[in-house]
């Protein structure tokens, strides 16, 4: 099986066999590409639990060595031997705890990178294909359970090789005791087995629940200022705390389980312990074995309730990794609208003309084309003209090229569509309307004048160099609109398609807006989906569409050159 859809450098949609991975696959990938901190983890796991196992051995020794008359030296030797054991100990812990917070945190790093890798590549398709909550949750929950199953290797793998070296010790000294170990110790790890399954399928449960109540809260918390004008915030607040309370019972559900498994993981290897010690001082009174080696028993009975308790410990959170991986394995099977063609066509140089056969929608290069269009059809409609997958793939035409046939890289880059539905992120408003690339003043200050937008930065304390906070949420709805297409304008494209771009100013700014975009955009195609006069009137070329498309035919639209 390939793990190039788990490879941080390659792109997942390169990878035809997505469907085949699973996530014990993706685990598996997490652990091969940088195996070192597990490594580490796991020797110094094992430097750490041998020598807890091994004192009360030694201790045993010691005090058999003790009860004979000239055992004074070798009582010494026991006891030094219990303090470099002890030392030995301290050191491989703390190296332990640096090992196993490396591997947790590369897990950590590397799948929020693959996360982040894949909804970039996923883009505006990603709202149409999985829950925002989920895409959330997997950010935040999944990452962290996944990373917790990275810590706990160490640990697990040192505990195994303890209980061993145990076993054989104590199987030496008294085959009866060590096989009593060998038989309790796995029946007591193996009795929890048939807990692991409920248990997950609960945390699936709860992780799914959790996931609708993200997805809600970002919707009323997005919508709140539109909720409150119609009067259903009520409702919607309402509506979340069901959603809430089937969280909390999801949730109690999940508990319940694991404190079963939590009281198993006590129970069972207690019993053990019970049972060899019981074992064990009877033949003490038989006179098998001393009362240093009854002593080393009972010591290394109660240790073994640790590697049990480790397991069961190793046990949940793999669970958990495993229900974390799949959600995360699912956003990775995602796959874009558009797919890249296998020979793409360049574009060519300059401003690019646009014709939709089917909708009979034209843009001349370089010019300003206004489209007015019933108002529940024009996202579609920019969609068409910007986005291969969006339905217009094979019929619309940019500079002669088929949409669908475009380097989809060279058109991100040259063509852009900006819409109502468009946010502002958390940052700057310099970074806001540079999106990270390098833009001169000058043309920051142009964007901004053309979009009627530089009294809505100079208002901010602090002015570009303000903080937006996330959405925007501070700004009115107008405010935020012309700095959303100051954004587009600074982008510079040689196709900007915008969708109702002056729809939450007045009359006066639109006008300023329209007619300063004009001429910015001047030698630029520029497509504007509108029904306000004053764009009609400022475009060189107007595309009506008066009615729904006839089956099998193209739009009954009009051009009328203004």
């Amino acid at each position: 099986m390939s793990n190039r859809l788990f490879d941080a450098s390659v792109d997942p949609a390169d990878v035809p066999e997505a469907d085949a991975h699973g996530p014990w696959a993706y685990l598996w990938w997490l652990a091969r590409i940088r195996p070192w901190p597990m490594v580490l983890a796991a020797v110094l796991g094992a430097l750490w639990m041998v020598p807890l196992a091994l004192i009360p051995l030694v201790i045993g020794r010691a005090i058999d060595e003790a009860g004979r008359a000239d055992g004074q030296v070798g009582l010494y030797l026991w006891a030094l031997l219990t303090l470099g054991l002890g030392v030995l100990q301290a050191v491989a812990g703390a190296g332990l705890i640096q090992a196993a917070v490396g591997a947790e945190a590369h897990a950590l790093s590397v799948t929020h990178r693959v996360l982040m890798r894949q909804v970039v590549r996923l883009g505006a398709a990603l709202r149409g294909k999985a829950r925002s909550g989920d895409v959330a949750a997997s950010a935040a929950a999944d990452v962290e359970s996944i990373g917790n199953a990275f810590e706990v290797v160490g640990r697990t793998i040192g505990a195994v090789v303890a209980a061993v070296l145990v076993a054989v010790a104590l199987t030496v000294t008294s085959p009866v005791l060590g096989l009593a170990v060998l038989i309790g110790v796995p029946a007591a790890v193996l009795g929890i087995g048939p807990l692991l399954r409920p248990l997950q399928e609960r945390d699936e449960a709860q992780r799914e629940q959790m996931g609708i109540a993200t997805s809600q809260a970002g919707d009323i918390v997005a919508g709140l200022r539109i909720l409150r004008g119609i009067g259903g915030e009520a409702g919607f607040a309402e509506g979340f705390r069901r959603t809430s309370q089937q969280v909390r019972r999801a949730g109690e559900s999940a508990g319940r389980m694991e404190a079963w498994l939590q009281a198993a993981g006590v129970l069972l290897p207690g019993l053990v312990t019970v049972g060899i010690v019981w074992l064990g001082a009877r033949l003490a009174l038989e006179g098998t074995i001393t009362a240093g080696e009854l002593i080393a028993f009972y010591g290394a009975s109660a240790f073994l309730t640790l590697p049990v308790s480790t397991a069961t410990e190793a046990a949940e959170t793999l669970s958990l990794a495993k229900v974390a991986a799949g959600r995360v394995c699912a956003l990775l099977r995602l796959t874009p609208d558009t797919v890249r063609p296998a020979r793409p066509e360049p574009l060519p140089a300059g401003a690019l003309a646009v014709v939709d056969a089917d909708t009979g929608i034209t843009a001349a290069a370089g010019r300003l084309t206004v489209v007015t269009a019933p108002a529940d059809r024009t996202g579609e409609l920019a969609d068409r003209l910007s986005r291969p997958g969006a339905g217009g793939a094979e019929t619309v035409l940019l500079g002669g090229v088929p949409l669908e046939r475009a380097d989809p890289d060279e058109l991100a880059a040259r063509s852009l569509r900006s819409g109502p539905a468009d946010v502002l992120f958390s940052g700057t408003v310099r970074e806001e309307l540079t999106a990270g690339s390098a833009r001169s003043r000058e043309a920051v200050a142009r964007a901004l004048f053309a979009a009627d937008a530089a009294d809505v930065v100079d208002a901010l304390p602090g002015g570009p160099d303000a903080w937006l906070d996330e959405g925007g949420r501070t700004l009115s709805g107008g405010q935020r609109q012309r700095l959303v297409l100051a954004r587009a304008l600074l982008a510079a494209t040689d196709l900007l398609v915008l969708e109702d771009p002056t729809a939450s100013v007045d009359a006066h700014t639109e006008a300023r807006i329209v007619d300063r975009v004009a001429a910015l955009r001047a030698g630029r195609t520029t497509v504007v989906f509108s029904d306000s006069p004053l764009w009609r009137g400022a475009a060189d070329h107007v595309v009506r569409l008066d009615a729904e498309p006839a089956p099998g035919g193209p739009d009954r639209s009009t051009g009328v050159p203004s």
